[in-house]
């Protein structure tokens, strides 16, 4: 856990256990929520067959990175969880995602 503390920059264990807390319930409902978000855009298992798991698969991805600063800032880390999604889009080449900064693209 001292590895991670110091990698996130975290001084306290009661933080990280609050980061963890945060992953636990955004990975959770994100799953949960991938489902009702399918029937609403009209993607069933039936139309699709086995192509249905890899695209809620895909689906899950953005309702996860929302879910992951909601959740984050209700439990007080909206900074961390910012600075972890930026990062995280970056590394993916989706920086272009996000807002510029002082005039600069990330």
């Amino acid at each position: 856990m001292q590895g991670l503390k110091k990698r996130w920059g975290i001084e306290s264990n009661f933080q990280l256990i609050i980061i963890f807390i945060v992953f636990a319930i955004t990975g959770s409902a994100s799953a949960w929520l991938s489902e009702p978000f399918c029937l609403w855009l009209g993607i069933t298992g039936e139309d699709l067959g086995y192509w249905f798991t890899p695209i809620r698969l895909l689906m899950i991805f953005p309702i996860y990175q929302i879910l992951l600063v909601l959740i984050g800032a209700m439990f007080g880390q909206f900074n961390f969880f910012w600075a972890f999604e930026k990062k995280m889009l970056r590394g993916m080449k989706l920086g272009f995602l996000l807002p510029k900064e002082n005039g600069n693209q990330e």
